[in-house]
C-alpha cells in the first residue's frame, strides 16, 4: 500500500495513515520533520519498520538548505530506528554523481558501500530538436505560441510567476485554452489546472519550475521556454518532458524577449551542447540549520541531554561537536532551557516559532509575506502585499490564475483580500528572495557568445540578426586576449570580468581600495574608482589572489535567512558571506590578463 503525506493532505487523511501504516509513504523532508515533532504522532512506533529512503530528484535538494535539512532529518531517523537506512537518490541531471552519492551517504560514507548506477540510454533518446528565436517582447511570444503547433499539448516555462500570469492572460485573449501553475496559486487551483491539462489535447499550460520535476501532466508534444532557464540542469529537466512517445524526439523552442536574454540563452545552449552540467555542491556553513535542528530535536524528544544530543546526528558535520557554540548560544538567549543537564524548548523559541504548533519550525526556507486571495470561499492563491498598498488610480485590480480580479475588501489582520472577476486591468508581482545573478560558467559562456561562438542548435533569422546586434554593441566589453577595464563616454570605469555575481562580489570586497564605494557590480562588470591608473591596478592586483576575502553582507539580507535570529549576529553574517562568495571564480579572473581601453 502506498500513501501520500504532505502539506496539502488534510487531517483526516493523516489520521488514516497513522492508523494503518503504509508499505510506502510519499512525503517531503518538511513533512517528515512535522511527523517527528508532532505530539499527535508516535514517531517511534510509526517509523519502527522503516528500511529504505528514496530521494527523488536528489540534485534539487543537495544544492541548498533543504539538502542540509534532509540529511539531518535522515540522521535523526537512523538514530530513532536504531539501524542504518538504505538511501537511494534518483536524478537525471547532475554533473558530479560520485560527489552527490558521497553527500547522500551522510554519516555513513566512511563505513557503508555505495555506487552510482547509470543505465545506458536507449538508442535515439539523446536526439533533440532545439530552436532559438528572438521575439522582442512577451506579447510577441504569446502571438508565436498561439500560432504554432495547433492541436498539440504545449508546456511553456517562464522564470517568474509574474511572467506566467501575464503570458497566461495574453494567450487567453487570443482564445487559446490555457492553464497556469506556479507556487503562489493555491493547491486546488494548481491541481485543477494540471488535471485539466493532462486530459486535454489542443492546449497550453504556462508554468514556473513547479512542473519541472516529478508531476505528471500527461503526454506532451512541445516544450517552449521563455528566455533562458537558470541552469543547464533545469533545461535538461524541461527538455526531458518531451520525446517520451515511441518515434518522438525531445524538443524545445526558446523564445528570447530581449537582446540580453538572447545572449544568455545562447550561452546556456552552448554549455549544454558541450555536455556540461552544473556540479551540485552543498551550500556552506549551514549554522542556522544547526540551530533549527537542535530546537526540533527538543520538540521531538521533549528534552535532549547536554552531553548526548550530538548522538542524534551520528557524527555528521556540522551537527556534531562543532555545533556546541551554537547550542550554548541558544541556551543563553532562551531558545533552549537548560535544567539539570537537559535541554528543553525555551520561551524565546515558543515566542518566535511556536505559532500553529511550531509549524514554522519544519520548513527551512523563509517565504516572502503574502496575502491570501479569495473569490467567495474559493482560495485562488497569494499575492505580494505591495500590490495592496501601492498608490493606484481607480479600482485596485490583481492578476492571478491568468485572470483579472477587482479587490472588494482587505482583511489586514488575517492577511486576506477578497476579489471578484473583471474583464481586464489586473497586475501581478511577487518579491523574489535569495541571491540573484548567474554563476561563473554561464557568465563566461555569455562572453564567448559575444566573441562570436554560436550554440549548436537551430537559430531563426531573427535570432541570428539580433545576436549580431548584441555583438556589435558589446564589442568594447569583450576581448579574446583577456578581460577589459573600460572607460566609457561619461568617464565611468568598469572592469568587464564576465565572472558571475558571486565571483564579482568576492572581487569587489577583495579590491575595496579601488572598487566604487557604492559597491556597484553585477554578473558582468565591477565599477571601479574613476582615478584608477594602469600602474596602480597592476600593483594592487599582483598579490590579490593570495588575499581573497568574503563579500560584505547587508544586515537587511539576514531577513531572508530563516532562523538567523537564533544565531549570534556575527555567525549569521558569516553564513551569508560564505554563500555569497566564489573564491575559485575570483581567483581564475585574477590569473587572466586585463587591459585598459577607452571609448568615445
Amino acid at each position: 500500500m502506498t500513501l501520500v503525506w504532505h502539506g496539502d493532505v488534510k487531517t483526516g487523511g493523516r489520521r488514516n495513515i497513522l492508523a494503518e501504516r503504509p508499505d510506502i509513504l510519499l512525503t517531503t523532508p518538511e513533512s517528515l520533520e512535522s511527523m517527528l515533532v508532532s505530539t499527535k504522532v508516535d514517531h517511534r512506533a510509526f517509523f519502527a519498520g522503516l528500511r529504505t529512503v528514496v530521494v527523488d530528484e536528489v540534485h534539487a535538494f543537495a544544492g541548498d538548505d533543504r539538502g542540509w535539512h534532509l540529511l539531518a532529518v535522515l540522521e535523526r531517523l537512523t538514530h530513532l530506528v536504531g539501524r542504518p537506512l538504505q538511501r537511494v537518490g534518483l536524478s537525471a541531471t547532475v554533473g558530479n554523481p560520485d560527489q552527490l552519492l558521497t553527500w547522500l551517504q551522510g554519516s555513513g560514507k566512511a563505513s557503508r558501500p555505495a555506487r552510482v548506477v547509470a543505465p545506458d540510454l536507449p538508442a535515439g533518446v539523446a536526439k533533440s530538436e532545439i530552436e532559438l528565436d528572438y521575439v522582442g517582447s512577451l506579447e510577441n511570444a504569446a502571438k508565436i505560441i498561439a500560432g504554432l503547433h495547433a492541436g498539440e499539448k504545449r508546456l511553456v516555462f517562464c522564470e517568474a510567476r509574474q511572467t506566467v500570469e501575464e503570458l497566461g492572460e495574453m494567450l487567453r485573449r487570443r482564445v487559446i485554452t490555457t492553464f497556469l501553475s506556479h507556487a503562489s496559486l493555491s493547491a486546488d487551483e494548481r491541481r485543477r489546472s494540471e488535471e485539466a491539462f493532462a486530459e486535454a489535447r489542443d492546449c497550453v499550460i504556462v508554468s514556473t519550475s513547479t512542473l519541472e520535476l516529478g508531476i505528471d501532466v500527461g503526454d506532451l508534444d512541445r516544450v517552449i521556454q521563455i528566455d533562458a532557464p537558470a541552469t543547464v540542469a533545469s533545461f535538461l529537466q524541461r527538455l526531458g518532458r518531451t520525446g517520451r512517445r515511441t518515434g518522438s524526439v525531445r524538443n524545445c523552442l526558446l523564445l528570447a524577449v530581449s537582446g540580453g536574454a538572447l545572449v544568455e540563452a545562447a550561452a546556456l545552449l552552448k554549455l549544454w551542447g558541450s555536455g556540461w552540467v552544473e556540479p551540485v555542491t552543498p551550500v556552506p556553513e549551514p549554522r542556522h540549520i544547526v540551530a533549527q535542528q537542535m530546537m526540533a530535536l527538543c520538540l521531538q524528544e521533549g528534552r535532549a541531554g547536554d552531553r548526548s544530543w550530538q548522538q542524534w546526528w551520528n557524527g555528521l558535520t556540522p551537527f556534531d561537536q562543532a555545533a556546541e557554540p551554537i547550542v550554548k548560544h541558544l541556551a543563553r538567549e532562551g531558545y533552549l532551557d537548560d535544567d539539570g543537564g537537559m535541554y528543553f524548548i525555551g520561551p524565546e523559541a515558543e515566542r518566535r516559532f511556536g505559532r500553529r504548533h511550531f509549524m514554522t519550525m519544519t520548513a527551512v526556507f523563509l517565504g516572502a509575506p503574502e496575502f491570501t486571495v479569495l473569490a467567495g470561499r474559493n482560495e485562488l492563491g497569494k499575492v505580494d502585499p505591495a500590490l495592496l498598498v501601492e498608490e493606484t488610480k481607480g479600482p485596485r485590480r490583481l492578476l492571478l490564475s491568468g485572470r483579472s480580479w477587482q479587490v472588494t475588501y482587505i482583511d489586514w489582520k488575517r492577511r486576506r483580500c477578497f476579489v471578484e472577476p473583471v474583464d481586464s486591468g489586473g497586475r501581478a508581482r511577487w518579491t523574489s528572495w535569495g541571491l540573484a545573478g548567474n554563476g561563473y560558467e554561464l557568465a563566461r559562456a555569455m562572453r564567448d557568445v559575444l566573441l562570436g561562438e554560436d550554440p549548436p542548435v537551430s537559430m531563426t533569422r531573427r535570432a541570428v540578426d539580433q545576436l549580431a546586434v548584441q555583438r556589435e554593441e558589446s564589442s568594447s566589453q569583450v576581448h579574446p586576449g583577456g578581460n577589459v577595464i573600460l572607460r566609457d563616454e561619461v568617464g565611468d570605469l568598469r572592469w568587464w570580468t564576465w565572472a558571475g555575481f558571486r565571483a564579482n562580489a568576492t572581487l569587489t570586497a577583495t579590491l575595496s581600495e579601488v572598487t566604487d564605494p557604492g559597491h556597484r557590480f553585477n554578473d558582468q562588470y565591477i565599477r571601479l574608482r574613476e582615478n584608477l591608473t594602469p600602474a596602480a591596478w597592476r600593483e594592487l592586483t599582483a598579490d590579490a589572489e593570495t588575499r581573497l576575502c568574503l563579500p560584505e553582507v547587508n544586515r537587511k539580507a539576514l531577513e531572508g535567512l530563516k532562523f538567523s535570529e537564533a544565531l549570534p549576529e556575527r555567525l549569521a553574517e558569516a553564513t551569508l558571506a560564505a554563500r555569497l562568495a566564489d573564491l575559485d571564480g575570483a581567483g581564475r579572473i585574477l590569473r587572466q590578463p586585463t587591459r585598459f581601453v577607452s571609448v568615445g
